[in-house]
């Protein structure tokens, strides 16, 4: 490449590169995709890859918007960037690529620093990849760990500023990329290199073109099947393996996270714990789910909890299985709660579990779409903030020959309404317009504890008061959840109603639903009442009347 000029890295260029690694991992998405066969050959790489990096991007740039004036710290978009990747990660590599995030971001946020040079640079790359391997029980060779290695060694004999440091990082990679399907049997055997390390490729590429201003050419990566493989290179390609995969965050300290970390390489495969100071994203690869969530709840706080069956999941284990047909019809839906998830899945409803104040970005949204197999798909967002979301989640998928109907639910008991009245055995617009129906006919209500003091619809309101949103806006504010929700119950059905749906979550009072439903039956006789139990949800109560 050519000579470039004096570089450095600050807080743009940390922006720049999010969305410059975001693009090319749309771009080659399909194509990581594609020859993803190590250590599971469940074709999700280049997605999980992209996801990671989509939840990155959105940290950052949440960074950049909380600064009406002038730019965050450098400190503070790396921080970022890092954490949404660790929040965000998905699969093996894409829990790695957080890895590799968060060392590069420690190492250069030390100090009070508004720009790195290449020097620092150096250092920043050998400590991503030195702790992305330690985040690794087993580390193999031929995988995104020897690309990242390769890419800390080709640095540290760059002399000159970032530019050419990531230059010679990139061209490092790219050489330890190609070489891949030699250091792996499976590759080889396939003719491919590994996914990871071609999606970490595409990462460094676009920090190339960040930091010097110049676009990396792309280029195709091709194996050469059974030949000249390593005598010693490893021949598990995942046939056989685990038939799990999980994958949660966890709230836990060092000590604890050190025990879980024994526990669950007794118990599978493929793990991989990244993060640190009390936030942890866990992955591995089990037969026993169960006990690797259970796992997590020893150690501390899991949550966001996905959980994969491989053999539901179109993984190629040597052409013995075939492609699953498509179904006619499903439904997916966005839910605060693991308890909601649970009722919305036994519906048969694919879900997508939303924790307070991490919404689902689009592409794990469209993930969702896909992973929903079927031909025709309904969307409930369950979130008036998500319908945005939603659609282009809806049109990246609609452009891969899935029909796709969004319903604009704003709450999930609007969804629960849409999803009572579903039908996959009639046509589809029928099918969409009574659901529509249904949703739109209920109204709903949360209940909200205030963090601080602020100006409402309802007046002003105190830390600790209890606010109560009627169709999005607060209506009632009051000292305590019970009586609160009495009163909005009241407001709600004084325009009517026939069924009053509660959705109760951990935070509630015990006897929340037991006082509302004799509310409802001693002052409204033909009203039904039904209750379901949401779990960890983002507000203690939910409220819907049809």
């Amino acid at each position: 490449m050519a000579q470039v000029p004096q570089t450095f890295l600050d807080a743009l260029a940390v922006r720049t590169w999010c969305g410059l690694a975001l693009r090319s991992l749309g771009r080659a998405r399909e194509e990581i995709d594609a020859i993803n066969v190590y250590p599971v050959a469940d074709g999700d790489t280049g997605t999980n890859l992209y996801l990671t990096l989509e939840s990155a991007t959105a940290a950052v740039e949440a960074v950049f918007a909380g600064h009406e004036e002038g730019d965050p710290s450098f400190a503070d978009a790396l921080r970022a960037m890092a954490h949404g990747a660790l929040i965000g990660a998905r699969g093996n590599s894409g829990t790695i690529l957080a890895q590799l995030l968060r060392g590069m971001s420690l190492a250069l946020t030390e100090g009070d620093v508004s720009h790195v040079d290449g020097t620092a640079l150096r250092r920043a790359l050998r400590r991503a990849a030195d702790a992305a391997r330690e985040a690794v029980a087993h580390p193999v060779e031929g995988t995104v760990l020897t690309v990242a290695s390769a890419a800390a060694d080709a640095a540290d004999g760059a002399e000159g500023d970032c530019g050419t440091v990531v230059v010679a990082a990139y061209e490092g990679a790219r050489a330890a990329l190609a070489a891949t399907p030699r250091q792996l049997a499976v590759l080889g055997r396939a003719g491919v290199v590994d996914a990871g390390g071609r999606g970490l490729v595409t990462v460094l590429a676009s920090l190339v073109e960040a930091v010097t201003g110049e676009a990396v050419p792309e280029r195709t990566y091709e194996g050469s099947a059974g030949a000249d493989v390593c005598p010693d290179a490893p021949e598990h390609a995942g046939e056989g393996g685990p038939a799990y995969e999980v994958i949660y965050l966890l709230e836990a300290g060092d000590a604890a996270v050190a025990r879980l970390r024994e526990r669950l390489d007794a118990l599978g495969d493929s793990l991989v714990v990244v993060g640190g100071d009390g936030l942890w994203n866990v992955h591995v690869h089990v037969d026993d789910a169960g006990a690797a969530v259970e796992a997590g709840v020893e150690a501390g706080r899991p949550y966001r909890i996905r959980i994969t069956h491989f053999a539901l999941d179109d993984v190629h284990t040597g052409g013995e299985r075939p492609p699953r047909e498509p179904v006619q019809r499903a439904v997916v839906a966005v839910v605060p709660g693991e308890g909601l998830a649970g009722l919305y899945a036994e519906a048969g409803a694919t879900t997508v579990l939303a924790r307070p104040g991490e919404p689902p970005a689009s592409g794990e949204l469209a993930q969702a779409l896909r992973r929903a197999h079927a031909r025709e798909v309904v969307l409930l967002p369950n979130d008036a903030e998500l319908r945005h979301t939603a659609a282009a989640a809806a049109e990246q998928v609609r452009a891969e020959g899935v029909r796709v109907a969004l319903i604009p639910t704003r709450s999930a008991v609007q969804g629960i309404a849409a999803l009572a009245v579903h039908e996959p055995e009639r046509r589809f617009d029928e099918d969409v317009v009574q659901m529509t129906s249904a949703a739109g006919a209920t109204r709903y209500a949360e209940l909200l504890v205030a963090e601080h003091r602020s100006w409402t619809t309802a007046g002003i309101c105190q830390a600790g008061d209890v606010l109560g949103l009627i169709d999005g806006d607060v209506a009632v504010i009051g000292p305590d959840l019970t009586g609160t929700a009495e009163t909005v119950l009241d407001r709600m059905l004084q325009a009517g109603g026939e069924l009053v749906t509660l959705v109760v979550g951990d935070d509630a009072p015990e006897a929340v639903a037991d006082r509302l439903e004799a509310r409802v039956r001693e002052s409204y006789l033909a009203v039904d009442t039904v209750v379901y139990r949401g779990g960890r949800q983002g507000a203690p109560l939910l409220i819907g009347v049809e």
